[in-house]
Protein backbone atom coordinates (compact mmCIF):
# COMPACT_ATOMS: atom_id res chain seq x y z
CA UNK A 1 0.00 0.00 0.00
CA UNK A 2 1.33 3.45 -0.94
CA UNK A 3 2.65 5.71 1.80
CA UNK A 4 1.03 9.15 2.02
CA UNK A 5 2.62 12.33 3.39
CA UNK A 6 0.61 15.48 4.17
CA UNK A 7 2.80 18.60 3.90
CA UNK A 8 1.66 22.10 4.87
CA UNK A 9 3.23 25.22 3.41
CA UNK A 10 4.26 23.21 0.35
CA UNK A 11 4.23 26.20 -2.00
CA UNK A 12 7.75 27.38 -1.16
CA UNK A 13 10.89 26.86 0.87
CA UNK A 14 11.16 23.93 3.24
CA UNK A 15 7.65 22.68 2.52
CA UNK A 16 8.15 22.53 -1.23
CA UNK A 17 11.54 20.87 -0.88
CA UNK A 18 10.10 18.34 1.58
CA UNK A 19 7.22 17.42 -0.71
CA UNK A 20 9.66 16.79 -3.56
CA UNK A 21 12.11 14.85 -1.37
CA UNK A 22 9.42 12.60 0.12
CA UNK A 23 8.00 12.01 -3.36
CA UNK A 24 11.48 10.88 -4.42
CA UNK A 25 11.33 8.37 -1.55
CA UNK A 26 8.05 6.95 -2.79
CA UNK A 27 5.49 8.87 -0.75
CA UNK A 28 2.31 10.02 -2.40
CA UNK A 29 1.98 13.69 -1.51
CA UNK A 30 -0.88 15.77 -0.18
CA UNK A 31 0.49 19.25 -0.79
CA UNK A 32 -1.23 22.17 0.91
CA UNK A 33 -0.87 25.92 0.85
CA UNK A 34 -2.68 29.15 0.09
CA UNK A 35 -1.32 29.76 -3.43
CA UNK A 36 -3.18 27.55 -5.89
CA UNK A 37 -0.91 28.38 -8.81
CA UNK A 38 2.16 27.23 -6.86
CA UNK A 39 0.45 24.01 -5.86
CA UNK A 40 -0.32 23.35 -9.52
CA UNK A 41 3.31 24.09 -10.42
CA UNK A 42 4.44 21.58 -7.78
CA UNK A 43 2.22 18.93 -9.37
CA UNK A 44 4.08 19.49 -12.63
CA UNK A 45 7.43 19.03 -10.86
CA UNK A 46 6.50 15.82 -9.01
CA UNK A 47 5.79 13.28 -11.71
CA UNK A 48 6.92 9.98 -10.17
CA UNK A 49 4.06 9.68 -7.65
CA UNK A 50 0.47 10.96 -7.42
CA UNK A 51 0.02 14.41 -5.85
CA UNK A 52 -3.21 15.69 -4.32
CA UNK A 53 -3.44 19.42 -3.60
CA UNK A 54 -5.52 21.25 -1.02
CA UNK A 55 -5.66 25.06 -1.05
CA UNK A 56 -6.50 26.61 2.33
CA UNK A 57 -5.18 28.99 4.96
CA UNK A 58 -4.08 27.19 8.13
CA UNK A 59 -5.46 30.11 10.18
CA UNK A 60 -9.01 29.20 9.14
CA UNK A 61 -10.04 26.21 11.27
CA UNK A 62 -13.23 25.58 9.31
CA UNK A 63 -11.36 25.61 6.01
CA UNK A 64 -8.72 23.25 7.41
CA UNK A 65 -11.31 20.75 8.59
CA UNK A 66 -13.32 20.98 5.37
CA UNK A 67 -10.19 20.40 3.29
CA UNK A 68 -9.20 17.30 5.23
CA UNK A 69 -12.77 16.00 5.18
CA UNK A 70 -12.83 16.44 1.39
CA UNK A 71 -9.99 13.97 0.84
CA UNK A 72 -11.04 10.95 -1.23
CA UNK A 73 -11.04 7.75 0.80
CA UNK A 74 -7.88 6.46 -0.88
CA UNK A 75 -6.01 9.58 0.29
CA UNK A 76 -7.02 9.34 3.93
CA UNK A 77 -4.39 6.83 5.07
CA UNK A 78 -1.91 9.55 6.00
CA UNK A 79 1.28 8.15 7.53
CA UNK A 80 3.34 11.35 7.77
CA UNK A 81 2.22 14.88 8.64
CA UNK A 82 4.78 17.65 8.20
CA UNK A 83 3.57 20.79 9.98
CA UNK A 84 5.75 23.23 8.10
CA UNK A 85 3.48 26.24 7.47
CA UNK A 86 4.79 29.20 9.46
CA UNK A 87 5.92 32.78 9.15
CA UNK A 88 7.75 35.61 10.85
CA UNK A 89 6.24 39.06 10.53
CA UNK A 90 8.36 42.05 11.43
CA UNK A 91 11.45 42.39 13.60
CA UNK A 92 10.84 45.05 16.22
CA UNK A 93 11.30 45.62 19.96
CA UNK A 94 8.29 44.65 22.02
CA UNK A 95 7.34 48.25 22.69
CA UNK A 96 7.25 48.94 18.95
CA UNK A 97 5.56 45.74 17.89
CA UNK A 98 2.57 45.54 15.56
CA UNK A 99 -0.58 43.84 16.85
CA UNK A 100 -1.30 42.67 13.30
CA UNK A 101 2.15 41.05 13.08
CA UNK A 102 1.67 39.39 16.46
CA UNK A 103 -1.73 38.03 15.45
CA UNK A 104 -0.33 36.64 12.20
CA UNK A 105 2.52 34.79 13.93
CA UNK A 106 0.34 33.30 16.66
CA UNK A 107 -2.42 32.40 14.19
CA UNK A 108 -0.14 30.71 11.65
CA UNK A 109 2.69 29.27 13.74
CA UNK A 110 0.63 28.07 16.70
CA UNK A 111 -3.07 27.90 15.88
CA UNK A 112 -2.43 26.71 12.33
CA UNK A 113 -0.31 23.82 13.55
CA UNK A 114 -3.02 22.92 16.06
CA UNK A 115 -5.85 23.11 13.53
CA UNK A 116 -4.07 20.93 10.97
CA UNK A 117 -2.93 18.39 13.57
CA UNK A 118 -6.43 18.19 15.04
CA UNK A 119 -7.92 17.56 11.59
CA UNK A 120 -5.34 15.01 10.36
CA UNK A 121 -4.70 13.11 13.58
CA UNK A 122 -7.94 11.04 13.48
CA UNK A 123 -6.75 9.57 10.17
CA UNK A 124 -3.65 8.27 11.99
CA UNK A 125 -5.46 7.18 15.13
CA UNK A 126 -7.76 5.02 13.04
CA UNK A 127 -4.78 2.86 12.06
CA UNK A 128 -2.70 3.33 15.24
CA UNK A 129 0.19 4.45 13.07
CA UNK A 130 1.70 7.73 11.98
CA UNK A 131 4.50 10.24 12.32
CA UNK A 132 4.04 13.96 12.95
CA UNK A 133 7.00 16.22 12.20
CA UNK A 134 6.67 19.78 13.50
CA UNK A 135 8.98 22.43 12.10
CA UNK A 136 10.13 24.58 14.98
CA UNK A 137 13.17 26.85 15.09
CA UNK A 138 16.23 27.73 17.10
CA UNK A 139 13.95 30.61 18.13
CA UNK A 140 11.96 27.99 20.04
CA UNK A 141 15.04 27.17 22.11
CA UNK A 142 16.32 30.67 22.89
CA UNK A 143 15.21 34.25 22.39
CA UNK A 144 16.95 37.13 20.64
CA UNK A 145 16.53 40.91 20.44
CA UNK A 146 13.37 42.00 18.60
CA UNK A 147 12.26 38.38 18.20
CA UNK A 148 9.78 38.48 21.11
CA UNK A 149 6.48 37.12 19.70
CA UNK A 150 8.06 35.06 16.92
CA UNK A 151 10.25 33.37 19.53
CA UNK A 152 7.18 32.90 21.74
CA UNK A 153 5.32 31.21 18.87
CA UNK A 154 8.19 28.80 18.26
CA UNK A 155 8.56 28.10 21.98
CA UNK A 156 4.88 27.13 21.79
CA UNK A 157 5.67 24.71 18.94
CA UNK A 158 8.37 23.19 21.14
CA UNK A 159 5.95 22.74 24.05
CA UNK A 160 3.18 21.38 21.83
CA UNK A 161 5.57 18.89 20.23
CA UNK A 162 6.73 17.59 23.61
CA UNK A 163 3.18 17.21 24.90
CA UNK A 164 2.00 15.62 21.66
CA UNK A 165 4.74 13.03 22.06
CA UNK A 166 3.61 12.22 25.60
CA UNK A 167 -0.07 12.04 24.72
CA UNK A 168 0.33 10.02 21.53
CA UNK A 169 2.99 7.51 22.56
CA UNK A 170 0.33 5.01 23.65
CA UNK A 171 -1.35 5.38 20.25
CA UNK A 172 1.72 4.24 18.32
CA UNK A 173 2.24 7.67 16.75
CA UNK A 174 5.69 9.24 16.62
CA UNK A 175 6.18 12.98 17.11
CA UNK A 176 9.39 14.68 16.02
CA UNK A 177 10.51 18.30 16.02
CA UNK A 178 13.02 19.87 13.64
CA UNK A 179 14.51 23.16 14.78
CA UNK A 180 16.50 24.89 12.03
CA UNK A 181 18.78 27.85 12.36
CA UNK A 182 19.33 30.16 9.41
CA UNK A 183 17.79 28.69 6.25
CA UNK A 184 17.92 30.64 2.99
CA UNK A 185 14.31 30.77 1.77
CA UNK A 186 11.61 33.41 1.21
CA UNK A 187 11.31 33.56 5.02
CA UNK A 188 13.26 36.78 5.49
CA UNK A 189 11.52 38.50 2.60
CA UNK A 190 8.21 37.81 4.33
CA UNK A 191 9.61 38.98 7.67
CA UNK A 192 10.79 42.24 6.10
CA UNK A 193 7.53 42.61 4.15
CA UNK A 194 8.92 42.42 0.65
CA UNK A 195 12.18 44.31 1.26
CA UNK A 196 14.31 41.98 -0.87
CA UNK A 197 17.51 43.94 -0.35
CA UNK A 198 17.25 43.74 3.43
CA UNK A 199 16.25 40.08 3.24
CA UNK A 200 19.29 39.24 1.11
CA UNK A 201 21.70 40.69 3.68
CA UNK A 202 20.58 38.08 6.23
CA UNK A 203 22.31 35.36 4.19
CA UNK A 204 25.42 37.25 3.05
CA UNK A 205 28.94 36.43 4.19
CA UNK A 206 28.41 32.78 5.15
CA UNK A 207 26.83 29.61 3.80
CA UNK A 208 23.30 29.31 5.16
CA UNK A 209 21.30 26.11 5.29
CA UNK A 210 19.14 25.44 2.24
CA UNK A 211 15.57 24.14 2.14
CA UNK A 212 16.91 20.89 0.68
CA UNK A 213 19.06 20.32 3.78
CA UNK A 214 15.96 20.36 5.98
CA UNK A 215 13.97 18.26 3.53
CA UNK A 216 16.65 15.56 3.57
CA UNK A 217 16.68 15.63 7.38
CA UNK A 218 12.90 15.19 7.51
CA UNK A 219 13.16 12.31 5.05
CA UNK A 220 15.78 10.67 7.26
CA UNK A 221 13.65 11.11 10.39
CA UNK A 222 10.54 9.49 8.90
CA UNK A 223 12.54 6.63 7.40
CA UNK A 224 13.89 5.34 10.72
CA UNK A 225 12.81 1.85 11.85
CA UNK A 226 9.51 1.54 13.70
CA UNK A 227 11.24 1.37 17.09
CA UNK A 228 13.29 4.56 16.53
CA UNK A 229 12.04 8.13 16.92
CA UNK A 230 14.35 11.11 16.46
CA UNK A 231 12.39 13.26 18.89
CA UNK A 232 14.21 16.57 18.44
CA UNK A 233 16.88 17.88 16.11
CA UNK A 234 18.56 21.30 16.22
CA UNK A 235 20.26 21.92 12.87
CA UNK A 236 22.46 24.95 12.16
CA UNK A 237 24.74 26.10 9.38
CA UNK A 238 28.37 25.58 10.39
CA UNK A 239 28.85 29.34 10.67
CA UNK A 240 26.07 29.67 13.27
CA UNK A 241 26.51 28.90 16.98
CA UNK A 242 23.35 30.50 18.40
CA UNK A 243 20.51 32.78 17.35
CA UNK A 244 22.81 35.78 17.51
CA UNK A 245 26.28 34.37 16.85
CA UNK A 246 27.04 33.91 13.15
CA UNK A 247 30.55 34.12 11.71
CA UNK A 248 30.50 36.13 8.49
CA UNK A 249 33.36 36.87 6.13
Amino acid sequence: MAKIAFVTGATSGIGRATAIELANKGYQIIATGRRTERLEELKQVITEVPVYTLAFDVRDKEAVQEAVNSLPEEWKRVEVLVNNAGNAHGLAPFQGGSLEDWDAMIDINVKGLLYVSHAVLPLMLKHKKGHIVNIGSIAGKEVYPNGNVYCASKHAVDAISKSMRIDLVQEGIKVSEVNPGLVETEFSEVRFKGDSERATTVYQGYEALQAQDIAELISFIVSRPAHVNLAEVLVLPTAQASSTIVVKE
